[in-house]
């Protein structure tokens, strides 16, 4: 598995709707931040679904390093 690309070092505030799903880019190549676009198609990375469990704002991770899954756990400031 190849390293994903850092899309950004900071992460995305997205105010997220109870019970909705959403598709959080792990490669770092989608044109459409946080969120998958298909970049992926041919790599070894895929999507990762988030459901969000209340209607409030979440930090989606930018850089693509997160151990906290597709929320932000501070990564960034490492890299």
């Amino acid at each position: 598995m190849t390293n994903p690309e850092i899309a950004a070092k900071s992460p995305f505030a997205v105010a997220v709707e109870a019970g909705k799903d959403y598709y959080w880019c792990s490669c770092g190549k989608s044109k459409g931040q946080p969120f998958c676009d298909g970049s992926h198609k041919g790599s070894s990375f895929s999507p990762l679904k988030y459901t969000a469990s209340e209607s409030t704002t979440v930090y989606f991770c930018g850089c693509k390093h997160s151990k906290n899954g597709a929320l932000c756990d501070g990564s960034h400031k490492s890299l």
